[in-house]
């Protein structure tokens, strides 16, 4: 029997092994997506407590609570942070097989030095350890960053955002990791939500512009994007339901954006024109700019009505959707590839099952200007687990050229989430030394540890363009 989470966790095989803790291990982390609060970072705050850390925003927690019978007072509500904390290490010593598990106590391992087990009868002993620790200056924000090997950070930023945190990052020359912003326009884009018009006010005064027509509303995203991309940006990311290709005039948007902004509702066709010309726009803009454009579909938000009236978005209760047509992606990604006009783009979806077609669109738009042009994203929210990793890697292998892989990010509002990586790394040398030592591929480990490394890292700085 292993011993639980060693040095060679998830390793099964001395290929594995090798390429892990010679090769990818030592790599630096560039993460190029996550939602960690730059104002946080510039001013180097310092945790109270281990729930802070761990439970504040946490929605994979808090579901996993929920599933235990805990009462939302001790997730979301009044309850003491030594409270919540308790209810979940008694949670948490459910989740076998779960990744929470395995992050939960790759974090301890790696940042606090802890190597037991977190349940409810060890609870007191981690929480003392943890806040102790935690009142080290080096477990202050940028410190937590430094630990973790980061070199670059992408955050997720609105078009309206005044950047004003990263400006003052940038000019502090005690921190040396790069904290740049990551275009999000989806408020922009979403016409069918009822607060529309007033977003568009906070934008048109971002950009110094009133916004009344549809042409004006890309002239001030225009505007936002050369502030952003002064400002670093080379990367932008969508939110969508799924990547639609519903082709319109630009007079019949322009009559769509009136009507709505005298009041008038859209109908579902209409919306989806909309956002079609939204996207058209802002895909030949990046490639005008050299960055990158995220897709991320494949996701029903906000299910439980009851509970969304009381907590808002982004609380726990979001599903896969399984309604994504795949040629509609490759009609969108086509429109702008037959001008010549297609950035860099990476798609992930929520769906596994999307993996395949994925795969194969991939192929249909690849070119020369750059090595992967069109990635598929590691596995994404509910498949960044063991089997999901696998999965998504084992398709890309099959379909694609998994060498040319950007690899992980972390999506994450935690900053202790980069044991993600790790994790990742760890997958990843599992899957390609199981095919070495199956006689699948040969044994030559200046290449293969040139590949690990590469997917770990280099191919993202190379992908992006960033100065590292």
């Amino acid at each position: 029997m292993k011993q639980f989470m060693d040095q060679d966790f998830l390793l099964s095989t001395e290929t594995a092994k090798t390429l892990f803790h010679e090769h990818a291990a030592k790599m630096p982390i560039l993460d190029y997506h996550c939602h960690i609060n730059p104002e946080e970072i510039a001013k180097d705050r310092k945790f109270e407590n281990i729930t802070q850390v761990w439970l504040g925003g946490d929605h994979y927690k808090w579901r996993q609570m929920r599933s235990n019978g805990v009462d939302e007072k001790y997730i979301t509500g009044d309850a003491s942070d030594r409270e919540k904390f308790q209810k979940w290490a008694e949670t948490l010593e459910k989740a076998i097989g779960n990744p929470l598990y395995h992050w939960s106590h790759l974090e301890l391992q790696r940042y606090f030095g802890y190597h037991g087990h977190l349940n409810g009868k060890t609870a007191e002993e981690v929480w003392n350890l943890c806040n102790a620790k935690l009142q080290e200056d080096g477990m202050s924000v940028r410190n937590l960053i430094r630990q973790s090997n980061v070199t670059l950070l992408c955050t997720t930023d609105d078009p309206a955002d005044s950047l004003e945190w990263h400006k003052a990052i940038a000019e502090d020359d005690t921190f040396e990791v790069q904290v740049l912003p990551a275009w999000r326009p989806d408020k922009a884009m979403n016409i069918e939500k009822p607060d529309y018009a007033e977003y568009l006010v906070k934008l048109g005064d971002a950009a110094g512009m009133e916004i009344k027509s549809f042409g004006d509303l890309k002239a001030a995203l225009k505007k936002r994007m050369e502030f952003f991309d002064s400002m670093g940006c080379r990367v932008s990311d969508h939110a969508l339901e799924y990547v639609m290709y519903a082709p319109a005039e630009e007079t019949r948007i322009e009559e769509l954006f009136a009507k709505r902004m005298q009041g008038g509702a859209l109908t579902k066709e209409e919306v989806l024109q909309f956002k079609t010309a939204y996207m058209i726009f802002v895909g030949k803009e990046y490639h005008r700019l050299g960055w990158a454009m995220q897709l991320h579909y494949g996701c029903k938000r906000d299910n439980n009505v009851f509970r969304y009236d009381q907590l808002g978005p982004d609380t726990g209760y979001d599903c896969i959707d399984n309604y994504a047509p795949s040629a509609q992606m490759a009609d969108f990604l086509n429109a702008l590839n037959a001008t010549d006009q297609l950035p860099k783009t990476i798609i992930y979806s929520l769906n596994p099952n999307d993996n395949a077609a994925i795969g194969t669109i991939l192929g249909c738009f690849q070119d020369a200007g750059t090595v992967g042009k069109i990635q598929q994203g590691s596995a994404w929210w509910f498949n960044d687990h063991k089997a999901g990793m696998t999965e998504q890697m084992t398709s890309l292998a099959n379909l694609g050229l998994l060498g040319n892989f950007i690899g992980m990010l972390t999506d994450s509002r935690s900053f202790l989430s980069y044991t993600r990586h790790e994790y990742f790394r760890r997958i990843l040398c599992e899957l390609i030394g199981g095919w070495v030592e199956n006689g699948e591929y040969p044994a030559d480990m200046e290449v293969l540890g040139g590949m690990a490394e590469d997917i770990s890292y280099r191919n993202a700085v190379r992908y992006f363009g960033f100065q590292l």
